[in-house]
């Protein structure tokens, strides 16, 4: 769990599972035999026979399926750009029936706008050139479960990933399991609020906000204010905002600069010319979780300004991604919107 722990020696066993393990079985690596026109064909089985799948069009493809008890500790992958929000990443704790992760890929790797781009954060890394890796702990008590769901009438060549993870005994009572949920909407003048969670049950904590923000209004966009409905909270939320830029730790409409931090980032803004301008930003709660009993709600406003400097309703296109942990079972996820309702602006 940090620097302080590594000299700690425990009983608990560590396992991969990639496209050349893919139980992570021990000693079950380098299995694969290598085909004619493989580029391992001349050396042989052992020799990088399997680094990679094709995901088959319109089908869901398990990447890990790990009986017992543990805890997922990274998460690797990288695909070419069409799968970022074409392909849906779930996963599932605990043999429930529906998903406790469900988000499209690139999403879920704080790459919105089915762009590449790096993030430089503490639970989420993206190196170049596509080189997804998340930190989040993911503990599981009898089962875990992470699939991929290819929705294109295309397949998809070249997706390599690896799940590291540990085998334990048990685990405490007091371990929430981990969860992420994608939402996309477009604000509307009357009422200019996207909400990125809603409808959640049980005990837990907020960790992770991630938005692929679209801007179609001209000027500034940021003004809003992002706010926490806990625990029964109706019209007023506990937690409210200051601002977009404040939220994810800048200022002043961020001084025309990116930045990615540990906990706090926006490392994404284009706005060429002929294109509407695009934002990604992220605020990671690792240090300040958001804490529940019982519900939480959150939502964030789309807010600029009128030339008489009154805050100017927005309507613009917000995806987000909501990352968090509770006590099981979970509310079932609305379901999410279809293919050609995710394709980016």
């Amino acid at each position: 769990m940090g620097l302080g722990a590594l000299p700690i020696i425990t009983d608990a066993e560590t396992r991969s599972i990639s496209p050349e393990n893919p139980t992570g079985e021990k000693g079950g690596g380098a299995r694969a035999e290598p085909t004619p026109e493989s580029p391992a064909s001349l050396l042989g089985k052992g020799w990088k026979a399997r680094p990679c799948i094709t995901l088959e069009a319109g089908k869901v493809t398990t990447i890990a399926e790990i009986e017992g008890c543990g805890l997922i500790q990274h998460i690797w992958m990288t695909v070419s750009e069409q799968a970022y929000r074409s392909c849906i990443l779930r996963m599932y704790w605990d043999g429930e029936p529906t998903p406790s992760v469900e988000v499209p890929l690139g999403d879920f790797f704080c790459c919105g706008h089915g762009l590449r781009y790096e993030v430089n954060s503490l639970p989420i890394v993206v190196n170049p050139v596509g080189g997804f890796n998340s930190y989040f702990p993911m503990p599981f008590r009898r089962k875990a479960l992470l699939t991929i769901e290819n929705q294109l009438e295309s397949h998809i060549p070249g997706f390599y990933y690896q799940v590291t993870y540990t085998i334990l005994p048990d685990l405490p009572d007091l371990i929430g399991h981990f969860h992420a949920q994608w939402r996309r909407s477009m604000t509307k003048r009357e009422h200019p609020e996207h909400v990125i969670l809603d409808g959640v049950k049980g005990r837990g904590h907020y960790v992770g906000t991630f938005l692929a923000w679209t801007q179609l209004s001209n000027g500034w966009w940021g003004e809003g204010e992002i706010k926490f409905y806990i625990d029964g909270d109706t019209e007023y939320p506990t937690i409210c905002g200051t601002g977009t830029e404040d939220y994810v730790g800048g200022a002043w409409g961020f001084g025309g600069k990116t930045y990615s931090t540990l906990f706090l980032g926006y490392p994404f803004r284009r706005a060429e010319p002929g294109e509407v301008p695009r934002h990604s930003l992220y605020r990671f709660h690792i240090l300040d979780p958001i804490r529940f009993k019982q519900d939480i709600k959150v939502a964030i406003q789309a807010l600029g300004w009128w030339p008489n400097y009154k805050f100017q309703p927005l309507t613009d296109d917000i995806s987000s991604t909501a990352y968090w942990y509770q006590t099981e079972p979970h509310a079932k996820f609305p379901e999410i919107i279809p293919l050609q309702q995710r394709w980016p602006r």
